[in-house]
């Protein structure tokens, strides 16, 4: 058989085995994700395996670079990949995908067993404090803004035009009223 031959039958296995599972996505006809674990899970990480044109005669390509696998250490990331290239030579020149989602789900506590998760984002609070080490954290606080209920919002709204900002003149006495109390004073 072909390599587009072989591919196109593994293609039909693999859309019949995981029709209705969550945890499998095809990306294409010749690229594929499985989620090793359940939503939520701390230990869960994601495969993408794509075909290359001579697949399964070649190696196919396997990767964890998926937004998903951020808190995974690179460490972890090399040390899974390297035991999942163990099982493509083995199984070189046979339909691997499938075997090879199985195998990481079959081996998921060992491949995850020195994983521990780490923060890949900064939290704004830590850049906050490096660029400005003069603020205290007491000034958080004071960053808090005011719940304002739907009528005061209403009333806020009425009062400024559309950049939020009060019109020219809305804190001028009323020259007119002043002038005519003043006048019953003089009387």
């Amino acid at each position: 058989m072909s390599a587009n031959e072989d591919q196109e039958m593994e293609l039909e296995a693999l859309r019949s085995i995981y029709e209705g599972d969550e945890s499998f996505r095809e990306l294409s006809p010749v690229s594929f994700q499985y989620r090793i674990g359940e939503n939520g899970d701390p230990k869960a990480f994601l495969i993408e395996i794509s075909w290359t044109e001579t697949y399964p005669q070649t190696p196919p390509i396997i990767s964890m670079n998926a937004f998903f696998n951020n808190t995974i250490s690179s460490a972890v990331k090399q040390s899974i990949l390297a035991k999942l290239q163990e099982a493509v030579e083995i199984h070189l020149g046979t339909a691997m995908t499938y075997t090879l989602f199985e195998y990481a789900k079959d081996n998921k506590e060992q491949f995850m067993e020195n994983h521990h998760p780490i923060n890949s984002t900064i939290p704004i609070s830590s850049i906050i404090s490096v660029e400005t080490p003069n603020t205290a954290p007491s000034s958080k606080k004071k960053d808090k803004k005011e719940q304002l209920s739907k009528a005061q919002k209403r009333k806020l709204a009425d009062k400024t035009d559309h950049k939020g900002q009060l019109p020219r003149g809305w804190n001028w006495v009323d020259v007119v009223k002043l002038s005519k109390t003043g006048s019953k004073d003089d009387e």
